[in-house]
């Protein structure tokens, strides 16, 4: 009889024996693997914690004990658990979140999808309990090998072993991993735990013995093999500098042993203060062609063959990533000051490639994205020129690395964004649609946006060459959009896309949604209303051609894909404002809102970030029924571009 189907709560897990537990774990993997092919999401992940999950569900008491995942990609077992088997629309509209979600359940407490903050959560809940009286509860943290590179954890537990009164168990899930094999000091540590022959014989004898021995004497070996050393002077091989910052340690443990975790787990909950538990598992366990991935063993996958694990279909063209790959090993080859640092992103980011060409130039600084900003303001005072790669949404992290080490110490640092802009089924933490509201605020800064793959080349090319403040290039997750030549390139940079015989609206497209631009000014043209089409290229700060096309021209539109809020149309307003130009701008972009998972299309859609519905807006204003509304026409001051400050792109 299968058991998965009768797990509708974690408390179902009681009544299970452990032969019963492991049937369940292989029904488990059974169950991700044909339901993540059709879907894709994060099954490397998810197969290594199977059995980890499993245990710590049977021993703790959730949503009474909370758990909290560092980071929450590694949950689909955890939600299995708690009652949620319809996988069917997982990452779609209507359907499982891919990570936790507190409106899917009561058993989900961390949404973010950030790695390293798990540990500062999981302080502040067990102190929350403790002080308020509810000592009977314990939290567990449940946090990834990767995680440990970042800083927060490590502040985290200074703080959490200060104060060793309360019921916190911190399970370090190592894998060996975060996206690739993890990288620094701490990982090597781990990877000799892991390796070390000498390590594995004595720890299979002794567990072997002290098992034959009985419970109660395995709970005092195991306490005193916890009590040894502290944890934080295990991982850095220094007793003394760490001899006060000491929490109880257990382990390493076989992740994948229900048995060891059950007895492990229980150990640690009896502590009565915060206590580590070191499990070693494998990702993708138990699925051959995840095992057999040396890139990052299916950490994330789009709909896949579930017996061979090959891709149903695949990309058409290439993507954002693939050209700025290309176009920095190029760079890479004519500058050798080009230097390559990411936060644990080596190849969901392209820089694979450099790393592969160029190894002794690129620095991977593990999740420790803060850390990598401000040691590029250090390279660049040395000479050289850092280009900093990672998803847009984790820059957020590093913003006053920004502003006060590379900014305002003038560093010549490009930072690259992928993911910028609405990046989908992953879910609110993951979209990229901030970086442009908060970036323009730091000082000097330039940004550009791409409306297709050879404008990413070149704005690269400009970006690299500016040595003296911080740049960013930012584009979307996908497929490059296609080559959208431009009609004129104005003496400042920017692009004219297309020109109409009549200047009654000036629109202006920035990085990719150029293309839907020209779409809503055909949508125009067919209305009988000229439109200007442009894409600044450089959209901060705004060029002077944009201000003067402005100002001859009836009407302001803007199309971004990040939030409205303090985004680039905002920015395009208060300059006008400030030249002098009344012209009404309507800033169309998303809502400062926490957008959940969906498809590109449809939260572009529900924006209004579509041509047919900005194009009937646009109608509107003109028409003078709908605010902002346009100039009248006979107030139209032409302006056209000198000869000599101007550029066809067609000579």
């Amino acid at each position: 009889m299968a058991v998965l189907p009768t797990i509708t709560g974690p408390r179902d897990l009681d009544a299970l024996d452990l032969p019963q537990l492991e049937q369940l774990a292989g029904e488990v993997r059974e169950f991700l693997v044909q339901n993540v092919s059709r879907t894709g999401g994060h099954l490397g992940p998810n197969l290594g914690v199977v059995e980890l999950t499993i245990a710590i569900h049977k021993i703790f008491d959730s949503p009474q004990d909370p758990i909290i995942f560092d980071t929450g990609h590694q949950s689909y077992v955890h939600k299995l658990l708690t009652g949620r088997q319809d996988f069917s629309a997982l990452r779609s509209r209507g359907g499982l979140a891919g990570y936790p979600q507190r409106s899917e359940s009561i058993h989900d407490v961390v949404e973010s999808s950030h790695a390293s903050s798990s540990l500062s959560w999981a302080d502040g809940v067990s102190r929350a309990l403790t002080r308020t009286g509810r000592r009977d509860r314990h939290v567990v943290a449940v946090v990834g090998d990767g995680a440990l590179t970042g800083g927060m954890t490590w502040e985290a537990l200074n703080n959490i072993s200060d104060d060793n009164d309360r019921n916190l168990v911190i399970v370090v899930n190592d894998n060996g991993r975060s996206y690739a094999p993890t990288i620094g000091g701490m990982a090597r540590y781990l990877n000799r735990v892991r390796t070390a022959d000498a390590y594995r014989t004595l720890h299979r004898s002794s567990d072997s013995l002290f098992r034959a021995l009985g419970p109660a004497t395995r709970a005092v070996y195991r306490g005193v093999r916890g009590a040894t050393h502290g944890f934080l002077s295990r991982f850095t091989n220094n007793e003394a500098l760490y001899s006060n910052l000491d929490i109880k340690y257990l382990g390493p443990v076989d992740g994948h042993d229900l048995e060891t975790l059950l007895e492990t787990l229980t150990l640690a909950k009896s502590y009565g203060a915060p206590v580590i538990v070191h499990a070693i598992t494998d990702k993708g366990r138990g699925y051959a062609p995840a095992r057999s991935d040396e890139a990052d063993q299916f950490h994330a996958v789009g709909k896949i063959d579930p017996i061979t694990g090959e891709p149903l279909a695949s990309a058409t063209g290439d993507g954002w990533t693939d050209v700025f790959a290309r176009e920095l090993v190029q760079i890479g080859a004519e500058r050798e000051d080009i230097i390559a640092v990411t936060a644990a992103m080596l190849r969901p980011t392209g820089l694979q490639l450099f790393a592969e060409r160029f190894p002794e130039r690129t620095y991977d600084v593990g999740i420790a994205e803060q850390h990598a900003v401000a040691s590029a303001a250090g390279l660049a005072f040395g000479g050289l020129h850092p280009v900093v790669a990672m998803y847009a949404t984790f820059m957020n992290r590093a913003f006053d690395q920004v502003l006060m080490d590379v900014a305002l110490h003038r560093a010549g640092v490009t930072f690259v964004l992928d993911r910028a802009g609405v990046t989908g089924p992953d879910g609110p933490s993951h979209h990229g649609i901030w970086d442009l509201a908060m970036l323009q605020l730091v000082p000097n800064i330039r940004i550009a946006a791409p409306r297709d793959a050879a404008r990413l080349s070149e704005e690269l090319r400009e970006a690299v060459a500016v040595s003296d403040a911080p740049t960013v290039v930012r584009y979307p997750k996908g497929s490059a959009s296609a080559d959208l030549p431009a009609i004129e390139r104005l003496a400042d940079g920017v692009d004219v896309i297309s020109r109409a015989a009549t200047h009654d609206v000036l629109i202006v497209g920035i990085g990719p949604m150029v293309h839907l631009a020209t779409e809503v000014a055909e949508r125009l043209e067919a209305q009988g209303i000229g439109a200007t089409v442009v894409d600044p290229r450089w959209v901060i700060p705004v060029q002077p051609s944009i201000i003067e096309l402005a100002r001859s021209h009836r009407l302001v539109i803007t199309i971004e894909d990040g939030i409205r809020v303090g985004g680039v149309g905002t920015r395009v307003r208060q300059v006008l404002r400030e030249a002098g130009v009344d012209t009404a701008v309507d800033e169309l972009g998303l809502p400062d809102e926490f957008i959940p998972h969906a498809t590109r299309e449809q939260i572009l859609d529900d924006a209004g970030l579509s041509s047919a519905k900005i194009a009937q807006d646009v109608v509107s204003q003109v028409l003078g029924t709908r605010i902002p509304i346009a100039r009248p026409s006979d107030q139209q001051t032409l302006w056209v571009p000198e000869d000599a400050q101007r550029h066809d792109s067609r000579d």
